[in-house]
């Protein structure tokens, strides 16, 4: 399979950047986004791009003089203009100097898409591939045509130092993917450090991100590390980044600006060389709406986007990936070698998977040790009867009613196997403590009920 080309989206206005990008972005390109000129030069002398989408008319730096700027530095690299009607004259004069072509505002996503797969398909030279692997480092990509054209995606975003934001369901695997990104990245050999944002407390989040000074606190008994630094050459996944304070926000835009980070209690500044991965199953373009995640935050988080999509979009994955972890787990307690017969492969692919892969695996587990004669049934899966048989995929997506439903089953489920301890229910989920808290008074469960 062909690996997706990078396109580097350059326009001022930021709800037409994220139009485009979220258009190439489901065409299943690479997108770079750059609000400006100059931002979008810099890009280029740290990245490799295939391809530039450029606004014609911006303050600072227009298209043409960011044109001539991009001939002096990537003379071959292939530009096509977003123009309005009054500068349609300079976008002529720029295909006539080189670009490839110019497209019309209000523009047509189909024809833009269709240009640019035209162009690189006839134009660019062939993108390294790598047939697609079942299994890397305990995680299952699959055969699915998505997940195929994540992991190239996965692959290709590895080999560069832009930030990375994952997007997707709670269970679909984001810390996978993101421990991908850095086992396939030139900082491999170097850290790899995780912070759950969610659960941890704003107080303690500064600390444990910057580090701290002998004094600084109470009970801050010695110099601490925090963990940026410690991630120095290495990559930093911030897990749940969707849930940090006003405060956190600005601290880490500051990081990624500028590069250095000051301890708490510390009067000096230490350069940080550390890529950063984040992943939520957030809404943030409506956080940001809502006034709650900074805009600035989120462009320099989601240089490159990664939507891992839900388990019940790639049902062909099921069978291997249920025998993957029944296998695993089987093998990881030293128990026989558990059978999956029809039957149950066949409730595996009717359920709806609201918990998607974290669920199916705790499912299994627990199927495993209820199961009989190392044959494991259907029943003892002990799945939720509302959650199966054969669904309306695009009725369910349109339905909040449904979609809040699945949600509160899964949370009941959790708290059933957990015995109502919410902090395991919430690891169960893939979700914060806060998060559960929050869902728990929402849908007015009675925890106790469970214990």
């Amino acid at each position: 399979m062909k690996s997706s080309a990078t396109i580097l989206v350059v326009d001022d206005d930021s709800n037409i950047l994220e139009v485009l990008c979220a258009r190439l972005s489901a065409a299943g390109f690479i997108t770079i986004p750059a609000n400006d000129g100059p931002s979008a030069l810099k890009i280029l002398e740290e990245q490799d791009v295939d391809l530039m989408i450029s606004d014609m008319k911006m303050p600072e730096m227009g298209g043409m003089e960011l044109f001539s700027e991009v001939r002096k530095r990537k003379n071959f690299l292939p530009i096509i203009f977003l123009t309005a009607y009054g500068t349609i004259p300079d976008a002529v004069m720029a295909v006539k100097a080189g670009a490839v072509d110019y497209i019309s505002k209000p523009f047509d996503g189909k024809k833009l898409v269709a240009k640019i797969t035209d162009f690189l398909g006839n134009n660019s030279e062939p993108l390294e591939t790598k047939e697609t692997p079942l299994f890397e480092d305990d995680f299952y990509w699959g055969t699915s045509t998505v997940m195929q054209e994540l992991y190239a995606l996965t692959r290709k975003v590895g080999r560069s130092n832009v930030n990375v934001m994952i997007l997707g369901e709670s269970g679909v695997g984001k810390e996978c993917i993101a421990k991908a990104v850095h086992n396939h990245s030139q900082r491999k050999d170097h850290a790899y450090m995780v912070v759950d944002c969610g659960s941890t407390p704003p107080g303690i989040l500064e600390s444990e991100l910057f580090g701290h000074m002998k004094g600084a606190f109470t009970n801050a008994v010695q110099d601490k590390q925090g963990l940026i630094e410690v991630a120095d050459k290495g990559t930093l996944f911030l897990d749940e980044i969707g849930n940090i304070s006003a405060d956190m926000q600005s601290r880490l835009l500051r990081f990624l600006e500028e590069k250095k980070i000051r301890r708490v209690g510390a009067v000096k500044e230490i350069s940080v060389d550390c890529r950063v991965i984040s992943a939520t199953n957030a809404d943030l373009p409506h956080e940001i709406k809502e006034g709650k995640f900074r805009q600035d935050l989120y462009y320099r988080l989601r240089v490159i986007t990664l939507n891992v999509p839900p388990l019940r979009e790639r049902k062909e994955d099921i069978t291997a990936l249920a025998r993957f972890l029944v296998n695993k787990h089987c093998e990881q307690q030293g128990l026989p070698l558990v059978e999956i017969p029809p039957e149950t492969i066949q409730r595996l692919e009717d359920y709806h998977w609201p918990g998607n892969v974290r669920e199916l695996k705790n499912a299994l587990e627990a199927g495993v040790v209820l199961c009989r004669d190392n044959t494991l049934m259907p029943d003892d899966l002990q799945l939720n009867p509302t959650e199966e048989g054969t669904k309306d995929e695009a009725s369910t997506a349109s339905n909040s009613f449904s979609i809040e439903q699945s949600e509160k089953d899964a949370i009941i489920r959790a708290l059933k196997q957990t015995n109502g301890v919410q902090k395991k229910a919430a690891e169960l989920l893939d979700i914060s403590r806060r998060s559960i808290h929050y869902k728990i008074k929402k849908f007015g469960i009675q925890v106790d009920e469970f214990k």
